[in-house]
Formats: C-alpha cells, structure tokens, sequence
C-alpha cells in the first residue's frame, strides 16, 4: 500500500519516557505510524511494548514526552475512532458471544441494534454462528479470544491496536487472523500491533519498531532492518582446496567442501569468477537474504533475542 508523504501518521510519538516509582519502564520511545500501514512492536516481554500502546492510547499518562493519536494530543478524544485489544483478555463469562460484541461496541458509540446486527455477520464470517447465543465461558479459549477481536473492530475503527493479539491461538486461527489484518488494512485501516514472534511481524509488517529495555533499538521499514546484513552464500564445491579459496572470506564457516559466509561487498560476480576460473567445481550454490530474525539478533543482541525464544530458530506459527 502506497502512503502519501503529505498524510499525517496516524500515530507518533517523540521522546515518550514512562516511570513507575523507581523503575523507568520506557526510556525515550520514538515512532511514527502511517496511515493505513501494518505496523509492528517487536520485543521480548517485560521490554515496555504494552506500556507504550497505553500511553499511545491515553489510557497511562506518560511521564514525560509528546503522542499524538489520529492528529490528536489527547488521545482518549479520539476512542470511538479506535479498536483496542489488550494483552489481559476479558469478558462477562455470562454474556452471550453477540451481546458481547455488541455491547463492545455500544462503549464505542455504536447503537445496540447495529451492533448485534454487525454481531451475526462477523460470527458467521468466523464459522461461530451457531455460538451467537452461547455463554462466553462454554466457548473454547481461542472462540473467546475471536469473538473479544470481534468486538474490538465492530465499529470499525480507522485505528485498530491489537497487543500480542496472536498469544494462544493455534495455527488455523494465527492464519485466519493475519488473514483479517490484511483485510482491514486493504479497507484503510491502520493496524499497529505489539508480538515478540518475529514472523509474523516479518509476513505482516510494512514498517516495524524493535524495542529493548524500554528503548527503540530500530525504527524503519522491515527490508531497512534487513538491509543491515550482508547476504549469505551457502556454497558446496567439488575441489576441497585451489586458487579460488582466496575468493572466499577468512571468517567463513567451512565443513569439508561446504562453506557457509557473508557476500564480499563486491557482489556475486567476483566470487562466481574465482570459483569458475580455478575450477572449483560447484555442486550447489545460494545466495540468501537475512531474514528479519538475523536482523533482530544483530540489532537487539543475542540476549533479547532468547528472551523472545528466538534465538537460533525462528517460531512457525
């Protein structure tokens, strides 16, 4: 999607800094959200990624710094233009799932009647009609965290904040909702979302901000985080040894006649002339471009990356 330099951001926030007695929980945020992009907060827990979707949405107050939400600097003025969904999910276990969602959106201005009328098409669309009338507490934990997501777009919001809205859904339902995100933001919706599971950031995101111990690490578009890190080459020859090996970096992995190392900064073309000119044989050869995890780990260091449950391996959905 295409954003007009000359739009406002639907959200921005300069030098957001929020402390709790002694503790400073975040530490200078900066960001800056387009209008109609998908936009994503990456950071293991405890990282200030949930303390700063409320600042944003003026729930908290922050201690010191500027936010502005859909051109507004007091950002509960514009609620009923907002979707919000928190990490601790919660409904009335009494309440039947199209009363719920209805009566979300009723706090968002929605008239009761509409609601329950926007209700049964929303089930239906989900395959959850026949649990319309059903009590929240005898739907499943996914059923009840898809009718609260539900209920969080029923007045279809220009600004839709979601806060590890993927944390225990199983894989069909993880799909059906990257599948919505997408859907939303196609109809102009902004979608901002906060996940310590990189992939689904790296399949969603347009632009994404990587937050660590409170501070903003990156901010940018994902190909920029990824841009940080050369390529890497994955090359297997028939030769073990020969003049080409001076092709090859000093720092490359090598097992056997398998070699594994960045692309020199001149590019393939040098490389694929040393190999060919001094007859290294190549049996397999690739050339791959970091993924958003490597760029994670080179960004926020090792240590948050394992604090994601990142390191090393990327999480499948």
């Amino acid at each position: 999607m295409q954003h007009s330099s000359l739009q406002a951001p639907a959200i921005e926030a300069i030098d957001l800094v929020k402390d709790f007695a002694d503790k400073r929980a975040v530490d200078g945020v900066s960001l800056s959200v387009p209008a109609g992009s998908i936009y994503g907060i990456l950071g293991p827990n405890g990282a200030g990624k949930t303390t700063t979707l409320r600042m944003l949405l003026g729930i908290i107050d922050p201690s010191s710094g500027i936010r502005r939400l859909l051109g507004s600097e007091r950002p509960l003025e514009m609620a009923r233009e907002v979707g919000y969904l928190p990490e601790e999910r919660g409904l009335y276990p009494a309440m039947p799932a199209r009363e719920a969602i209805a009566f979300m959106g009723a706090l968002r201005g929605l008239p009761l009647r509409e609601g329950r009328r926007r209700a049964d098409r929303l089930l239906a669309d989900y395959a959850l009609q026949d649990w319309a009338r059903k009590p929240i507490r005898t739907l499943s934990k996914g059923m009840a965290q898809t009718v609260q997501l539900l209920g969080t777009l029923v007045h279809e919001p220009r600004l839709i904040v979601l806060d590890e809205p993927f944390s225990g859904l199983d894989a069909i339902n993880q799909g059906k909702l990257e599948q919505l995100i997408r859907s939303k933001a196609a109809e102009g919706a902004t979608i901002l979302f906060s996940t310590h599971v990189i992939a689904h950031a790296e399949r969603l995101c347009e632009r994404i901000a990587i937050i660590a111990g409170g501070k903003v690490a990156f901010e940018g578009a994902v190909a920029e985080a990824r841009d940080r890190l050369q390529p890497i080459v994955r090359l297997r020859t028939r030769a073990a040894d020969g003049p080409w090996r001076s092709a090859i970096p000093a720092t490359a992995q090598v097992a056997g006649r398998d070699f594994t190392f960045e692309l020199p900064a001149g590019g393939p073309e040098p490389l694929l002339r040393a190999l060919l000119d001094g007859d290294a044989g190549i049996e397999t050869l690739s050339i791959e471009r970091p993924g958003l995890h490597d760029a994670f780990v080179a960004i926020a260091g090792d240590a948050a990356a394992r604090a994601m449950g990142t390191a090393g391996t990327e999480p499948q959905p």
